[in-house]
């Protein structure tokens, strides 16, 4: 049985240089974009499917470094309450839950052990004992 709160779906996010020429290269590969970010007139973030294949890219903050982590990932759970509570009883080092977009709602980071920040998230609208209506 899988425990309440278990990691059910990860999406990789990458740091990109042009948020617009990802998309048109990944649209070579057949990804259709399903949800964008714009700030100032300009596409920052964008969400990529493709069947099951899932990508998420955003302009990388400041001057991108290929030495600094690249990627991030996300990771999506159905009860981000439950899945904090038992990573903090495993004794790792979580962070709160916070809010924001763009992206899903409710979030938090971990670092795994070669450092890389994984994101885990709560996927919208199937939050277990919230009726949303």
């Amino acid at each position: 049985m899988i425990p309440a709160g278990a990691v059910s779906d990860l999406v990789p996010f990458a740091h990109v240089t042009d948020v617009d020429r990802s998309v048109a290269f990944y649209a070579r590969l057949g990804f259709e974009m399903l949800h964008e970010a714009l700030a100032d007139g300009r596409r920052v973030w964008a969400f990529l499917e493709r069947g099951d294949a899932r990508l998420m890219v955003a302009e990388a903050d400041g001057a991108f470094d290929r030495e600094a982590q690249g990627i991030i990932f996300y990771l999506y759970t159905r009860d981000l309450d439950a899945l904090r509570a038992r990573l903090v009883d495993d004794g790792l080092a979580v962070g709160e839950i916070t809010t924001g977009g763009p992206g899903p709602d409710r979030r938090l980071e971990v670092t795994d052990p070669d450092g890389y920040v994984l994101i885990l998230a709560e996927i919208e609208g199937e939050r277990v004992g919230v009726l949303r209506g």
